[in-house]
């Protein structure tokens, strides 16, 4: 009998090439590069081909890459039919989820053994992901979808679909930063669910939906809403020290503070409080900040000897709202940045797959007689 670890911790799954985490010393590396690097130097395209194909591209190359994913940017008309068919009240991971599972009526692809064609579809999640999370905000907004303007980058056409305006470069480039950053993540449990369907062959559309639904709970992508709810609940610094302490002496969750994995900061978390602190400087700061930043000196102080710091959500929330976004679209945008490492996921898993299927530790009656309906 293998021994019983709750929620896998602990537990190596598979073998995978993508994604590097050290929990004690903070390190998160794509295919050997280290986050902060890729946020400061690279683009969310770029990542997108390291994580896909291997390697940070040349110039020919990424062009080429580039290319290909603003070719595959167009959503089918009856992917957006199919959204306005639900209610404007549907949460848009709800949506999201459903037109990522459509997409196989329009785009078939029930054969996995191809690769060629299988990075295509790869390429396609991650190019039209943007377009239906923007496409479903205008939907329940009573506004027209807009199509996809090839001139500009991922991260900007994904603004311009959502909002109808050419965003200005330092808006495009913080949501890029923001998508490099949460592109991958090793085996959290959006992609570890992903991988699970991939590994019994079903469709790539199949895979990313679910992915997406597992991404969508408050304890996974769930949390960066949270985290604001929770600060907005906070009435100004002040109240910080009596909320964390009831917090604390009621065993409660605090939203954005605590890893699996991590036992320091969050090396992600490090890199969004520079950029909200530089987009604050610019912009304007927000009461939200202080109360975050000083959540994070209690925290330091009282929880840190226990390992619990802020992770990726703690500020993300925060540089989203100030950007104007819709709160519910916090964790939408974390899947149109995921799409890349969850695309590389499942290409991975085909490669040397094998269907999963552990066991579990038996826990009801046993050997227990059948007794007949009419005796019980």
């Amino acid at each position: 009998m293998s021994e019983f670890s709750p929620g896998l911790a602990g537990v190596i799954a598979d073998k995978s090439a993508i994604g590097f985490i050290n929990g004690t010393e903070g390190i998160l590396r794509y295919r050997g590069i280290r986050i902060e690097e890729l946020a400061e130097k690279s683009t969310f395209e770029e990542t997108a081909h390291l994580l896909i194909d291997g390697t940070l591209p040349t110039r020919a190359q990424l062009a080429a890459f580039d290319a290909e994913l603003r070719s595959l940017r167009g959503v089918p008309a009856g992917i957006f039919d199919l959204l306005r068919s639900l209610p404007t009240s549907t949460h848009p991971m709800v949506a999201l989820q459903s037109a990522v599972a459509a997409l196989a009526g329009h785009f078939p692809h029930q054969d996995v053994t191809d690769r060629k064609k299988n990075r295509t579809a790869a390429l396609r999640l991650i190019a039209c992901t943007p377009a239906i999370v923007a496409g479903f905000d205008r939907i329940r907004k009573g506004l027209d979808v807009l199509q996809p303007d090839l001139a500009l980058s991922h991260a900007g056409d994904f603004l311009f679909q959502l909002n109808g305006v050419v965003p200005d470069a330092q808006e495009t480039r913080i949501l890029d930063m923001c998508l490099v950053m949460h592109a991958e993540h090793g085996f959290n449990a959006s992609t570890f669910t992903g991988r699970v369907v991939g590994s019994s062959l079903a469709n790539p559309y199949a895979v990313i939906s679910a992915a997406v639904g597992s991404l969508s709970g408050p304890l996974h992508g769930g949390a960066n809403e949270e985290v604001l709810e929770m600060l907005r609940g906070i009435d100004g610094v002040g109240a910080v020290a009596e909320f964390m302490q009831q917090r604390i002496d009621g065993k409660q969750k605090i939203m954005g503070l605590g890893h699996r994995i991590y036992k320091v900061k969050d090396p992600r978390a490090d890199v969004l409080q520079a950029l909200a602190e530089k987009l604050f400087a610019e912009k304007g700061s927000t009461p939200l900040y202080d109360i975050a930043y000083a959540i994070e000196q209690v925290a330091k102080e009282k929880l840190g000897p226990k390992g619990i710091y802020p992770n990726v959500d703690f500020y993300s929330g925060l540089v989203y709202d100030k950007l104007g976004y819709d709160v519910d679209l916090f964790t939408p945008i974390f899947a149109v940045a995921r799409v890349a490492g969850w695309t590389a996921h499942w290409l991975e898993q085909l490669q040397d797959n094998r269907i999963y299927r552990p066991d579990a530790l038996y826990t009801g009656p046993d050997d227990q007689a059948y007794v007949e309906i009419d005796a019980r």
